[in-house]
């Protein structure tokens, strides 16, 4: 099979299927859905550059303090284990 059968045969598909989307009325909530969507983030409030990277520092820092800490923990747990099976 050529390439352009190929090609034809899927646009023979998606343009079937988008006839049966549009027949059972399923674009037209598509469209709703969109249009209701870009209405709500209308409504945002979105933080400033200087917000964006206040918070970006804090959760990196947040980040870094867990990992940390788990490093920590899972260390002292392995010296814990070590010590117990050499008793």
């Amino acid at each position: 099979m050529n390439e352009y059968t190929r090609l034809a045969i899927w646009a023979g598909v998606i343009a079937a299927v988008f006839g049966f989307l549009w027949w059972q009325g399923h674009l037209a909530n598509i469209r709703t859905y969109i249009l209701e969507t870009r209405e709500e983030l209308r409504k945002c409030t979105w933080p400033s550059w200087h917000e964006l990277k206040g918070s970006t520092i804090v959760v990196m820092l947040s980040i870094l303090m867990l990992g940390v800490f788990t490093v920590v923990v899972d260390f002292v747990l392995t010296l814990m284990v070590r010590w117990m099976t050499q008793i």
